[in-house]
């Protein structure tokens, strides 16, 4: 933890603990999205499959169906780019913070894969699990998916701004936050060491724009967000014939 991190943490401590745990009791339970969690887009064979490992974000909690949330979505946006087939897959689950994706992923019947996309690390946030333990679970997760589906590349999603979360009180939004930066600045370093893709999730920095929970991405997210993750993928497929 950073020094200034600790200092924080230390100083607020007697606020910050009674208010996690008033938004655990308190905070409004949302079902994930309903709907198959893997298929193909197109006709034919698939010429790029793609894998979604993550927590609720990933899930749709808040949504009424994968229609509305990431990984269906990024296969049709996938799907319209490249004019192939797609195959998608959705591996994801409330609650789990990146050690709990590993045991997730493992219980998990996998499809093949060309390309993986984490959405993980809100919970290791609540966990308050450190930067260096975050990053060491991510690395572990990607070398178990790549040893189970011949991921050959992945696109890893940062944190989102939890400062903005509105049904987090102050100081516990504002520490929050900080902590997401931490995590969120180790996990870019390890992904551009490892030449693979961050997809940035800070842009997503308007309060309404969240589910009722005021929690979870919004419905009005997500076709951004799809959107983002389609280009990358992309572009790095684009780039790959000309090695």
């Amino acid at each position: 933890m950073t020094a200034r991190l600790l200092a924080a943490k230390l100083a607020l401590g007697p606020v910050l603990l009674p208010q996690a745990r008033w938004v655990r009791r308190n905070a409004l339970r949302l079902p994930e999205a309903a709907g198959a969690r893997e298929g193909i887009v197109g006709t034919g064979q698939p010429a790029l499959r793609i894998l979604v490992v993550g927590d609720s974000s990933a899930a749709g909690v808040g949504l009424a169906d994968q229609a509305q949330a990431l990984a269906l979505p990024l296969a049709h946006k996938l799907h319209e780019t490249l004019q192939h087939g797609v195959g998608w897959q959705l591996v994801a689950r409330s609650g789990v913070d990146c050690a709990a994706a590993r045991a997730m992923v493992a219980d998990a019947k996998l499809e093949r894969a060309d390309v993986v996309v984490t959405v993980l690390g809100v919970n290791d946030v609540t966990a308050q699990r450190s930067a260096s333990a975050y990053v060491k679970e991510v690395a572990g997760l990607w070398s178990d998916l790549q040893a189970r589906t011949g991921a050959r590349w992945a696109v890893v999603c940062g944190l989102p701004p939890m400062g903005l979360l509105t049904v987090v009180p102050q100081p516990l939004r504002w520490y929050l936050g900080r902590y997401a930066d931490w995590l969120d600045g180790a996990l870019r370093q390890w992904a551009q060491a490892q030449s693979l893709g961050f997809c940035d999730l800070r842009w997503a920095a308007d309060p309404a724009l969240l589910a009722s929970d005021g929690f979870h991405p919004g419905p009005s997210l997500y076709p951004a967000w799809a959107a983002r993750l389609a280009a990358s993928i992309a572009q790095a497929r684009a780039d790959s014939f000309h090695r």
